[in-house]
């Protein structure tokens, strides 16, 4: 057990630390290391693995059935732009729900990067954010964030996996949300 006296310094030395991780960050955003901050980097993220498990995926792929009440791979890509639709609903302050029809896989990636852009542009603003990013985070970008990893695992069972890759190395950077992203530095099988 500590000393009774080495508590204020440890918690003095936590303080500096945190301090010193929300002032380092190799994002260009003015809002680096607050909730906002990191809400549009999550967006990179979701826009990297994303795009990563979207492109390149064989014809059928939107309708195959892995289950007969599992959402096919289509039905999931929909539902990414509805839950990005609805985020920005909610940060505007006028939280708005729609269940959007499966368009074809193009269209509805188009979508999905869309509405990623228009939640981020909106972020990038300094418009309000009309409820805690926190919640924000929990709710939406979560879900989305599952829901790619869903389509990640829908194509290795249709037989058409996406390359394992060390995402902690990955080029990611607030602002990048479009299908465009920068290539993997470490994928594996």
């Amino acid at each position: 057990m500590l000393p009774a006296f080495s508590f204020p310094l440890q918690a003095r030395l936590r303080h500096v630390s945190m301090r010193a991780m929300n002032t380092h960050s190799s994002s260009s955003s003015s809002d680096a290391g607050s909730a906002r901050g990191l809400l549009r980097h999550t967006l990179a993220t979701l826009a990297y693995r994303g795009g990563k498990a979207l492109r390149g995926a064989p014809e059928g792929f939107a309708n195959f059935r892995a289950g007969e009440k599992i959402r096919t791979p289509g039905e999931i890509l929909a539902h990414l732009g509805d839950l990005l639709d609805w985020a920005l609903s909610i940060a505007k302050g006028q939280q708005e729900w729609h269940n959007s029809t499966v368009l074809p896989w193009n269209e509805d990636a188009k979508r999905f990067f869309h509405a990623l852009n228009l939640f981020d542009s909106y972020l990038a603003s300094g418009a309000p954010i009309r409820v805690p990013a926190e919640k924000l985070f929990q709710g939406p970008v979560a879900d989305a964030l599952t829901h790619v990893g869903q389509i990640a695992i829908l194509r290795r069972l249709a037989g058409a996996p996406i390359r394992g890759e060390n995402f902690f190395q990955a080029d990611i950077s607030a602002g990048r949300v479009g299908a465009d992203q920068s290539p993997p530095r470490r994928e594996f099988d």
